[in-house]
């Protein structure tokens, strides 16, 4: 149905402009009109489309929430009787079964055979309320498109009226942009205002014990629990710097050789080689670094503490006998792998955008090479080598999926890269899983970690941009 709507509003979008086009043409015989006729057709495609397509998605928006309303006016007395939970999920089945599916729950008696006779009833109520969305949107598009040909003259702005919907247009898609941008600090913070109500922010920030087990029901156990973050900003510190220890250099110097010092057909191979990894969905990452980077790694710390064992650091050899397969570094290893594309491409783009008069005055003062690269490439791409940084580090700080499979889900206060650590993204997503009620501070406390995590960021990008302001070389 919907997919028909569209059909006849292009159609009728299409129909608008010709006959915009011809009216004008037809008026204008003789004289100079200001606008052309493309505009006089855009002018009164607009004035149909536009109506029409403001009533369809009013429709769409609200006609759920009004045949529900409907379907609640006139609800049979057995149903009354449920209690709301109930009412709720028969409500829901009643309006599943309508659209053709197959309801979530089992009925049993009066609420079985209501069910059907209530499906068809709502089904009757959403046809005519699309009917009658339909009719509404035509009426619309036909009122717009009559007011638009009395418009058409020869003397009519039209060009000017066009130009000005595309303008308001394009405010509204970066006011959309700016507004969920707003929406998405006011959630977090109201949210996050709610958990520092129950929880004291010095004790969140600084507490070194984290333990969110409050019970969310009287018969669950865990009545207390701790909410020191502390050791989930130290994981994630120290993740995103075994991540960047990888990535970094790797990326960079990748980036220098196909830039300066690959030929056309090394470059033609490397180069799409390394954005492959870009494209390889991080659970696959996950299961790599859990299924071989971790037991590789477990060999080889097993078999070190193994000769150490029993000699003068046999306290030592025996705390590498005990590594197991998840630690940071074999999440931050793999991250980094992950990240190489990342530092490897921008940074790729953003030497080679440096001009080739620098290039061509450093050979001419007798530098090699590599002091080329050194004392002019470098700091001529400052500002974009930092740019790939922050975002490669930014990419590392919300990583998770690699950090669940491969470092676990212990929150320790360690700097050690072969203990088990857990991340703030981890802990948002665990604390938001499964069975859980929005009015504890177990389940706010997520808001409070994305609330950190944001300011964080945004920290980062502040530093970041006045490093390159402070360092940034302009050239001509």
């Amino acid at each position: 149905m919907i997919l028909l709507v569209l059909i006849l509003l292009i159609g009728f979008s299409a129909a608008a402009y010709w006959a915009g086009r011809r009216l004008a043409r037809r008026r204008a015989a003789g004289t100079r009109a200001h606008s052309s006729l493309g505009y006089h057709g855009a002018y009164v495609l607009l004035w149909a489309a536009i109506p029409a397509l403001v009533v369809l998605i009013l429709m769409a928006v609200f006609s759920t929430g009004i045949q529900y309303q409907l379907l609640l006016a006139d609800a049979p007395e057995a149903i009354r009787a449920l209690d709301p939970m109930r009412q709720g999920a028969f409500w829901y089945d009643v309006l599943t079964v309508a659209d053709g599916g197959t309801p979530q729950q089992i009925w049993a008696g009066p609420q079985a055979e209501l069910l059907q006779s209530e499906a068809q009833r709502a089904a009757r109520i959403g046809g005519l309320m699309t009917l009658g969305g339909a009719v509404a949107a035509v009426l619309a598009g036909l009122i717009g498109l009559g007011l638009a040909l009395r418009r058409v003259a020869p003397q009519l702005r039209a060009r000017n009226r066009v130009e000005g919907w595309i303008a308001a247009f394009l405010f509204v898609c970066s006011a959309i942009a700016i507004l969920t941008t707003l929406g998405i600090i006011a959630s977090l913070l109201f949210e996050s205002l709610r958990f520092f109500q129950s929880v004291s922010p010095l004790e969140f920030l600084f507490g070194t014990q984290w333990s969110p087990q409050i019970a969310i029901r009287a018969d669950q156990v865990g009545q207390t629990g701790g909410f020191g973050a502390a050791p989930l900003f130290v994981g994630t510190f120290l993740i995103m710097m075994i991540a960047m220890l990888v990535a970094g250099p790797i990326g960079l110097f990748s980036a220098i050789y196909l830039s300066e010092y690959a030929g056309p057909r090394q470059r033609a191979i490397i180069k799409p080689v390394l954005e492959i990894l870009a494209g390889v969905p991080t659970v696959v990452y996950g299961f790599f670094a859990a299924l071989t980077v971790g037991p590789a790694l477990r060999g080889f710390f097993n078999g070190v503490g193994a000769q150490l064992a029993g000699g003068p650091l046999d306290s030592l050899g025996q705390y590498l006998m005990l590594v197991q397969n998840q630690m940071a570094l074999v999440a931050g290893g793999v991250m980094g792998i992950m990240l190489i594309p990342f530092v490897s491409s921008l940074s790729d783009d953003i030497i080679n955008a440096v001009p080739q008069s620098l290039r061509d005055g450093s050979y001419a003062m007798g530098a090699t090479k590599s002091e080329t690269v050194k004392r002019v490439l470098l700091p001529a791409a400052l500002p974009g080598i930092a740019g790939a940084f922050l975002l490669a580090v930014s990419r590392a700080i919300g990583e998770t999926m690699i950090v669940t499979m491969a470092a676990g889900l212990a929150a320790r206060m360690t700097l050690n890269p072969l203990d088990t650590v857990t991340t703030v993204t981890v802990q948002i997503v665990t604390l938001l899983t499964g069975d859980q009620e929005f009015n504890s501070p177990k389940t706010l406390a997520a808001f409070g970690l994305g609330l950190t995590l944001f300011i964080v960021t945004l920290g980062l990008n502040i530093i970041a941009q006045q490093i390159v302001q402070r360092y940034r070389e302009q050239y001509d």
